[in-house]
């Protein structure tokens, strides 16, 4: 960001970009992992940027949050023990929590400055809930955590960056065959796989990486202004029934089981995240 501009720019490899104008930069730090940034901006409200990529807003990290966290949590129906992976921001925390059956969320950070960050500049993404007596911190890489883990787990949500420094262990085969092994019987993993458009190989190459090592794989979409490029991707697998098997009267029993209200997220929302457009369904062979 220039001081004359008073823009962030996102470009892409694929040649494309986006911008947000800036009213001031109000915090920012180098990690031992990466360069954070909080700017106040014109539309998002308070906005935190790593290695200038937007990760999350005051005004639609909802989104983000609600379809990462509720799209697996309900597929399940009544999860015990969830990991998430990544999440320093405490947004999918926040959402999990929001669940009476769940009794352990493991959170595993590699960056304990994006946590500290998160809860003094932006607290209302996770709205308490790192002081929830169920959520358990671990300050360590997400990859060799599930390689060495003995626990088991219900739900796995990979709320991680781009495929780029700290996170590429987080695209492997290797990754998800560990996240499979700590699976129960009827797990479910979700996993933020990039835009549709501006990252289209993300969801191809995660589809393709995880043949064999679940019973279903698929994904679903969701659209998120400050995620630029189109239809937001995630995928989704599971080693029990087929989350694309449930239909609108099942999800809306086992999703009356979420407290609180959603602003995104509805069981009609979720059945439709799962109807895949052709162009995405023609990348998942």
């Amino acid at each position: 960001m220039t001081e004359q501009s008073r823009w962030v720019v996102e470009r892409w490899e694929c040649g494309f970009s986006g911008g947000y104008e800036i009213l001031s930069e109000l915090q920012g730090e180098e990690t031992p992992f990466q360069n954070m940034q909080l700017v106040q901006s014109k539309m998002f409200g308070k906005m935190l940027l790593l290695d200038g990529k937007v990760q999350a807003t005051e005004k639609d990290e909802f989104i983000y949050h609600e379809m990462m966290t509720h799209v697996p949590m309900v597929c399940h129906g009544s999860p015990r023990r969830v990991l998430i992976i990544g999440g320093g921001d405490g947004g999918i925390l926040r959402e999990v929590l929001r669940y009476s059956s769940v009794e352990l969320a493991v959170m595993v950070e590699i960056d304990q400055r994006v946590i500290d960050f998160s809860r003094k500049y932006l607290p209302t993404i996770s709205d308490g809930a790192f002081d929830d007596p169920r959520t358990r911190l671990v300050i360590a890489d997400g990859a060799q955590y599930v390689a060495t883990t003995q626990e088991r787990f219900d739900v796995v949500i990979v709320d991680s960056s781009d495929p780029i420094g700290p996170a590429t262990v987080l695209f492997t085969s290797e990754f998800y065959r560990n996240i499979a092994n700590i699976l129960t019987a009827d797990g479910i993993m979700s996993r933020q796989s990039g835009s549709s458009w501006s990252q289209p190989e993300e969801l191809a190459e995660a589809y393709k990486l995880v043949s064999g090592m679940f019973a279903h794989r698929g994904a679903y979409v969701f659209t998120l202004p400050t995620y630029i490029g189109g239809l937001f991707t995630s995928l989704l697998c599971s080693k029990g029934a087929d989350p694309a098997g449930l239909d609108l009267d099942e999800l809306s029993g086992r999703a009356s089981h979420l407290q609180g209200i959603t602003r995104y997220y509805n069981p009609g929302v979720h059945f439709g995240s799962l109807q895949l457009p052709g162009y995405i369904k023609d990348r998942l062979v």
